[in-house]
């Protein structure tokens, strides 16, 4: 196989026409110009190049060699830059997060984006449990979750709190247990977790959601409190999601006597390497978190 640093050098010779200019161009000496090209020759086995004076003039393996080699060495060249090719703002990031804080953390992402439109920003909503496998299993670059992760290979760094609130229809202006037990609950595929979170510190009787009459589902973040509007139950949810619904005098926001805060964990797999533009947006995502 062609050595490419003797190739180089032959090439090199061939551009500037003379060895001593070649010499100093490729921080050589004279005479180890010369050995490049007499290994060329060995290694091909054939004469490239036949001196006349302190000038040359190429044989017909040398016009080929010298013809084909500046291709590959152009190909080498393109190959070394693509790999070592990692801009900080050009590519594709693949983010996760639950509905509530990517209806923040998303508008965020696109202003983001708008300032470097080389970049991608895929964003998929999901709760956290779903978030955790996807991060392991290396379907997306980073995930945002509300509770740290039972998976090895799977870590996560505190970035942030958000707060979680009681919602009910404005009809309720205030809440007690017996409330609570009357209205039933309104559920999501986070709800046992923030519903752990917010009334076991302001229930004693809280024990889990199951306690409650099941009055309705939705795994969509903008629909959650369509039922809770309508008086069909109540439900516990961050406030970026409340925040968001389109119809705020429908509902009523119930302060409790214990505010809750659920931390945020910016999670990534333990054992990927990042490329600088996902670690540009891991840095853009703890600033505005």
């Amino acid at each position: 196989m062609i050595n490419p640093v003797l190739l180089h050098t032959f090439c090199t010779l061939v551009d500037v026409g003379h060895f001593t200019r070649s010499a100093d161009k490729l921080h050589m000496t004279q005479s180890g110009v010369s050995q490049h090209i007499k290994k060329l020759e060995l290694q091909l086995d054939s004469e490239l190049l036949v001196r006349e004076g302190k000038s040359f003039h190429l044989t017909d393996a040398g016009q080929k060699v010298y013809r084909d080699g500046q291709e590959i060495l152009s190909a080498l060249s393109r190959l070394e830059n693509s790999v070592n090719l990692d801009a900080k703002y050009e590519g594709l990031v693949k983010i996760s997060s639950p509905g509530s804080i990517g209806l923040k953390l998303y508008s965020l992402l696109l202003d983001y984006q708008a300032k470097h439109p080389q970049l991608q920003v895929d964003y998929i909503f999901a709760p956290n449990r779903q978030i955790e496998f996807d991060i392991a299993d290396r379907k997306y670059d980073l995930g945002i979750m509300s509770q740290l992760s039972e998976l090895d290979d799977v870590v996560c760094q505190k970035i942030g709190t958000e707060e979680l609130v009681l919602v009910t229809a404005n009809t309720i202006t205030a809440v007690d247990w017996n409330c609570l037990l009357q209205l039933g609950f309104i559920s999501h595929p986070d709800a046992q977790h923030h519903s752990q979170l917010l009334l076991s510190e302001n229930f004693l009787e809280f024990e889990c959601c199951a306690q409650f009459e099941h009055k309705g589902f939705s795994n969509q973040i903008g629909l959650i409190l369509e039922p809770v509007s309508r008086g069909f139950g109540f439900t516990v949810l961050p406030l970026n999601a409340v925040r968001s619904f389109h119809s705020p005098d429908l509902i009523t926001v119930h302060t409790l006597a214990n505010p809750v805060s659920e931390p945020l964990y910016l999670c990534f797999h333990r054992h990927t390497h990042m490329p600088r533009r996902v670690k540009e947006v891991m840095r853009f995502i703890k600033e505005v978190l």
